[in-house]
């Protein structure tokens, strides 16, 4: 303890600079006196306060060494170093070296923490992972674990249909846990925006945020929303069977799909388009051909029927959409997540797309938003970059359709 009358001596105003100027050098030392400052534009009452301190005469500049200081102070009225003079006068000195070193520790075992979460939950090679991971962490690697095994299991390798609530109990224990006011809820959503939008941005309506959920296959209800198929003929439900015969198209809901399933089918491939009116016209034409439309990026339902079909033993999905960049992310969550092909989805395909706009005269449309990979067939990418167009899918309808027919 400094002695009051010292102390009292120690924080006269004249001593302030000299305090202050020790205690920047002293925060960026680790807390060591040791170095040199120097002390400037100091006035008549500064230079003889600090020449009385010093034991020498002090100009209007003048560099101070604190090891030498740290010593006059120890052996003064004071009794004690540099550092606790400084704390006594001014107050308390980080110490940013070791905090610096335990902000590089913090952070090396969040990765490593966070990387054996993503591994676990399957989502290991996603290229959103790592832009995701730097703007959640300083929330903590136990909301991130939380988070990550929550995506691993709408978008990742262990990815189902969910209602909310339901999802929310297996990650958190209570059915609340994603609500929309929760923590884990936005971090959730900031992934699902990455992976599924592209964007880190949360979307900012709700109507956009419950189709982001959807669109990750966690529905809100079992009711509302529908799937468009045609053609589905399961042997176990004798209905659907019926309509496909009177070439009627069927809008089932996720309470159906899940009271169905599984639905149980002849090896056989089912195709799979993203615009409706693909469909239309194979009903125009009376095609026979099985198909399901994800009606853009699948929802809960959507994806609640591909898994309840592709349970049966042989079938194949063969998938189409738009030459755009959500087009491709679209075909890598249907490529990825099933037994499934590109039908006409390859760079060969873009290519002639493009050319047969051009030459119908129809708008060049441009590429906008983030680029997508293609693992399928990386040259598709390259050649969407190259060529800079986007094709919507139902300006295909004429060459889709003779695979249909065969």
């Amino acid at each position: 303890m400094i002695p009051d009358s010292t102390l009292t001596y120690l924080k006269s105003p004249a001593l302030r600079p000299l305090w202050a100027a020790a205690r920047t050098r002293l925060t960026r030392n680790g807390r060591a006196a040791r170095g040199r400052l120097t002390l400037t534009g100091l006035d008549a009452d500064q230079r003889e306060a600090v020449s009385r301190l010093l034991n020498r005469v002090v100009g209007t500049t003048h560099t101070v060494d604190l090891a030498h200081l740290d010593q006059q102070l120890r052996a003064s009225a004071a009794e004690t170093g540099l550092l606790d003079v400084v704390e006594a006068v001014i107050g308390p000195v980080q110490d940013r070296r070791a905090e610096a070193s335990a902000e590089r520790e913090r952070r090396a075992s969040f990765r490593e923490d966070a990387n054996t979460a993503v591994l676990a939950a399957g989502l290991d090679g996603h290229e959103w992972v790592p832009e995701w991971l730097a703007r959640v962490g300083r929330h903590g690697i136990t909301a991130v674990n939380q988070a990550t095994t929550t995506l691993g299991l709408t978008i990742g390798a262990h990815a189902r249909t969910w209602s909310r609530g339901e999802l929310a109990q297996t990650v958190t224990g209570t059915a609340h846990g994603l609500d929309d006011d929760t923590l884990l809820n936005r971090l959730v959503l900031r992934g699902l925006a990455l992976a599924l939008n592209g964007s880190a941005d949360i979307p900012p309506s709700a109507p956009e945020r419950r189709a982001l959920w959807d669109a990750a296959g966690v529905a809100g209800d079992t009711i509302a929303t529908t799937v468009l198929t045609y053609g589905l003929r399961p042997y176990n439900v004798p209905w659907l069977h019926e309509r496909a015969d009177l070439g009627a198209e069927t809008h089932l809901t996720l309470r159906e799909i899940r009271r169905l399933a599984p639905l149980h089918l002849l090896p056989q491939t089912i195709y799979v388009c993203e615009n409706p009116r693909i469909v239309e016209a194979a009903l125009d034409n009376r095609i026979d051909a099985p198909m399901i439309c994800t009606m853009g990026n699948p929802t809960t339902v959507t994806l609640a029927l591909l898994d309840a079909i592709t349970t049966s033993e042989g079938v194949q999905l063969a998938y189409h959409g738009d030459f755009d960049w959500p087009g491709l992310t679209i075909a890598n969550r249907i490529l990825t997540r099933y037994p499934a092909h590109p039908w006409q989805f390859k760079a060969a395909s873009y290519r002639a797309a493009v050319e047969q706009a051009a030459s119908n005269g129809i708008p060049r449309q441009p590429l906008t938003g983030r680029p997508a990979a293609s693992p399928w067939d990386p040259a598709l990418t390259k050649a969407m970059t190259d060529l800079g167009i986007s094709i919507h899918e139902e300006a295909l309808i004429e060459s889709l359709l003779p695979d249909l027919q065969a």
